[in-house]
Parts: structure tokens; sequence; C-alpha cells
């Protein structure tokens, strides 16, 4: 819900980060792959705490976007409002995007929920750069996962996608595809099926990064877990 009362200013916010920067948590990121230059080492708990605070609010996330900074890019991506983003806005912002939290979180708290995801999946997924690529793939995932009404056509649809870019070999990319071939995998018996034969199929035929994209999704969409929740 939009905050009441008194709002928060981007400074405001931007202030708070910048009091709450931690080395040792930005050290740790970096150990994780996350690009640092313009990161404040701030957890995305307490990050969430502050968009508590802040609010629901379009402009602000417009302003704390342009900062730049890794942690307000973030807090942009929880406290925007889904109804109000643009396509413009999104294909500006992916453009942005330099490390894979920065890439999911987008794609995680904001972008699947807009009336634009499914068209931005298909569209980013043929994009060259690492994280826009992947941010098309995270979205399958997200969408895989959150959207319970989303039909079974839709999800097929992307698999021939994920068939496309299994051989991508640039870490960030595979594990996207990897993602969203197991998040689809985990939604019906019928996915399943489909999704498992296309692991099949990729395993007898890939090349070697497209194999361990299907030989992981194997392992799970194959898996007793699965297979018992799915009924």
């Amino acid at each position: 819900m939009p905050r009441t009362g008194p709002k928060m200013t981007a400074e405001e916010i931007v202030a708070e980060l910048r009091g709450m920067a931690d080395e040792h948590n930005r050290e740790g990121m970096a150990r994780f792959g996350i690009a640092t230059e313009h990161a404040l080492g701030i957890s995305v708990a307490n990050l969430r705490k502050l968009a508590r605070r802040a609010g629901k609010d379009h402009a602000l996330a417009q302003q704390l976007w342009g900062t730049g900074l890794h942690e307000a890019r973030i807090l942009a991506s929880i406290v925007d409002m889904p109804a109000e983003v643009t396509e413009e806005q999104m294909d500006l912002w992916v453009r942005d995007f330099d490390s894979w939290d920065l890439c999911d979180q987008c794609c995680g708290n904001l972008f699947w929920q807009t009336e634009h995801a499914t068209r931005k999946a298909f569209e980013w997924s043929e994009r060259e750069p690492e994280f826009e690529k992947r941010a098309g793939f995270a979205l399958m995932a997200y969408i895989a996962w959150h959207d319970k009404a989303a039909p079974d056509s839709l999800f097929m649809s992307f698999l021939p996608v994920i068939r496309r870019e299994a051989g991508d070999k640039r870490n960030f990319v595979r594990k996207a595809v990897n993602w969203a071939l197991r998040e689809i995998g985990k939604r019906s018996h019928a996915l399943n099926a489909a999704a498992v034969a296309l692991a099949q199929s990729i395993l007898d035929s890939g090349d070697r990064a497209s194999r361990w994209v299907a030989s992981d999704a194997l392992r799970e969409l194959t898996s007793d877990a699965v297979r018992g929740r799915l009924g």
C-alpha cells in the first residue's frame, strides 16, 4: 500500500543507505560474484525494512534508480508500483544491470508483476549482453513460480526459447536458463513431462554447456520430491 503521512525523499533514503554501509558485507558480496563498484554492502533484509518505511512510490523509485547506487536500485525495485511501470522503463533499467543480484531483484520484486512481463521475457532472451539475457530467463522463472493463474500454454511457449539458448556458455545466463526450465517443470504434470523431455533431448544432443543445463534440471524434475508434490 502507498505510504501515508510525510514521505521520505530520495535524498533522505540515500543518506540512510550510506549510514548503513558495511565494508565487510561489501567484500562478501564480491565473493559471490556481485559487482560492488557502486555497492554499500547492505543486506536485502535491511533494504526491505527501509522500503516498508518509504512505502510504494513510483516517482521515488525513478529517483532512487537514478542515483546509480546498487542498493538504491534494489530498493527502487521494491518500492515501485507494477501498474505504473512502462516498457520504456523496463528497457532503460535492464540496460543498467551490471550484476546478477540486481537483475534478479528487479525481476522478482517488480518486473514479473507488470503487464509487459511475458513480452519482455521473450524479447530479452534474445539480447546479447549477459545480464539482459539473464533477465529474460529470470522473468520466465519468476512467472512460473508466482503466477498460479497462468496457463500451461504460456510455459510451453517458453520451452523452445530455453532450448535455443541452453548452449550459452556464460555462467549467469546458463544458470538462469536452467532455473527457468526447473520452475516450469514444477508447475504441472504436463509441464513436468515436457520439461523432462526437453532436458533429455538436450542431454542427448547438446554441447557441454547445454548438457549441464539439462542434467542439473533433470535431477530435480525427476526427483521424488517434485513428483510427489505434483501428485
